[in-house]
């Protein structure tokens, strides 16, 4: 059976990623098929998006784009920069049956045309088909473009359903 119905996110996402963010689209079945019940268990999260700057308010971004990988959908980040060191993320990811939320922070790099970021993830929530989603320890990791604030991030571990 397919481990895509309940893989929380982003995704995200989310994770950024990880910032976070919210998403939505077409569910990772695609076309209208809906997924089949099945057990709990443990899957592998492997996300991606490339998102681009919506505003900007002090040191948050607040950014979207497309969550790629074990879900799909619409993904939302707010990453903020809580030192010279450190920021936070919150992911909001919206796959077409539900959606999930992420929060957690990073290790921030600042160089001289971008910025980098690394550091841990947890599924605080979710909705519709991901209400029972969670994972803690999950991978971030992305790039902040400083010439018009687009970030990537990468978003990776074992979440449970």
């Amino acid at each position: 059976m397919s481990h895509r119905r309940n893989t929380p996110l982003l995704a995200a996402a989310a994770t950024a990623a990880l910032a976070l963010a919210g998403l939505a689209t077409q569910s990772a079945y695609g076309g209208g098929e809906q997924p089949k019940a099945r057990s709990a268990g443990t899957f592998e999260l492997n996300e991606n998006a490339n998102l681009h700057l919506t505003s900007k308010h002090g040191f948050t971004l607040n950014e979207q784009g497309q969550a790629t990988g074990t879900v799909k959908g619409r993904i939302y980040v707010h990453l903020t920069i809580v030192s010279s060191s450190r920021v936070t993320a919150e992911m909001n990811i919206y796959p077409s049956n539900g959606s999930i939320t992420a929060k957690g922070s990073a290790a921030y790099h600042r160089g001289h045309s971008s910025a980098s970021f690394s550091g841990s993830l947890s599924v605080v929530r979710g909705t519709g088909a991901y209400s029972h989603a969670h994972g803690t320890g999950l991978s971030q990791s992305g790039t902040i473009q400083r010439s018009n604030d687009a970030v990537s991030v990468h978003v990776s571990g074992r979440a449970s359903d």
